[in-house]
């Protein structure tokens, strides 16, 4: 196959990239992206030069996203503006990249007669506050990065119901991994316990989320990539919940910092308290998730003390303007 990987130089589209070409040795991949500020060439360095190619553009650029999709046997989309606190201060850049990009690609994959894979989000779902959301569960977005999306996982809907197009949406939990922009909180946690600075925690802590180790959700995409039918929905839960507290807990003490560095702050607009997502039908294409939290958050930050020339320019610049604008203090040095 030749794979067309939109938002690919990102946090999970650069790790599906090389974990499919790791896979898959006869495939190539063709990565689009923007290069916004989550986005780094970085990400993809050591793959495979010659089942790989670049093109810096926006997915709503019509000519050039058709242009690239030359060729190509599929679209997997992972192009998004995905920040919650950042869709809480600029809505419209969410909309226009996840719900208009969205649609461009679409009329792209029907025009080459190729299937069109959507990452999304639990998000969309809203909270639960006990059990798991299934793919039958209705929709119910609480923030404009959520309703974004859940826009554009409708428009995916809406083009295999109305024109038969080969569609279809998986949804993840929160991932977490090497390469992931620090505005997250596991590497805002994990950089911030480095360098000893303050840890800010939003509320009480106790939102709950179904951790997803990155590479995981890269097996999950593959298997609906090649055997998940058009116009269905394929949730991929992570096999362990934990509390935003005791994810924090859980990185001071790999870090050797101590509790005191935790810092309460006034808790996010609209935040969902509780996600979670059951993979029974993702699982039911044989996918099943290899690695757990204890082990995933230890390997996570392993590669985050070993790789500070990937994270100190980003601690930098227009990161630090946002942390200090969100947050309300200094980032140290």
């Amino acid at each position: 196959m030749k794979i067309m990987v939109t938002g690919g130089a990102g946090f999970i589209g650069s790790n599906y990239v090389h974990h499919h070409l790791e896979k898959f040795p006869e495939d190539e991949i063709v990565v689009l992206d923007k290069l916004t500020y989550a986005g780094r060439l970085a990400n993809l360095e050591g793959v495979p030069e010659q089942r790989f190619s670049f093109v810096e553009a926006d997915i709503c650029d019509r000519e050039t996203s058709r242009r690239t999709l030359d060729g190509c046997d599929a679209i997997v989309n992972f192009a998004a503006e995905s920040h919650v606190d950042r869709s809480i201060e600029a809505p419209g850049e969410f909309i226009t990249t996840d719900v208009f990009g969205t649609y461009v690609l679409l009329e792209a994959a029907r025009d080459a007669g190729i299937r069109h894979l959507q990452i999304s989000t639990d998000e969309v779902y809203g909270s639960i506050d006990e059990g798991s959301f299934t793919e039958a569960s209705p929709i119910d977005p609480s923030s404009p990065y959520s309703a974004s999306k859940a826009g554009g996982d409708m428009i995916v809907s809406a083009f295999n119901h109305t024109y038969g197009a080969d569609s279809l949406t998986v949804r993840a939990s929160n991932n977490y991994g090497p390469q992931q922009h620090p505005e997250k909180l596991i590497p805002l946690v994990i950089l911030n316990a480095i360098h000893g600075d303050p840890i800010p925690v939003y509320g009480d802590g106790k939102q709950v989320r179904n951790w997803l180790f990155v590479r995981d959700f890269c097996t999950a995409i593959d298997a609906v990539l090649v055997n998940g039918q058009a116009g269905e929905v394929y949730n991929v839960g992570g096999p362990d919940e934990e509390t935003n507290l005791d994810v924090v807990k859980a990185i001071l003490a790999l870090t050797g910092r101590d509790e005191s560095l935790i810092t309460y702050v006034e808790d996010r607009l609209g935040h969902d308290l509780r996600y979670s997502l059951s993979a029974a039908k993702t699982q039911a294409l044989g996918w099943k998730a290899a690695v757990n939290f204890a082990q995933g958050i230890e390997s996570t930050v392993a590669w985050y003390r070993d790789n500070p020339q990937w994270w100190q320019a980003l601690r930098s610049g227009e990161y630090r303007e946002y942390y200090e604008r969100q947050y309300g203090v200094d980032l140290g040095a």
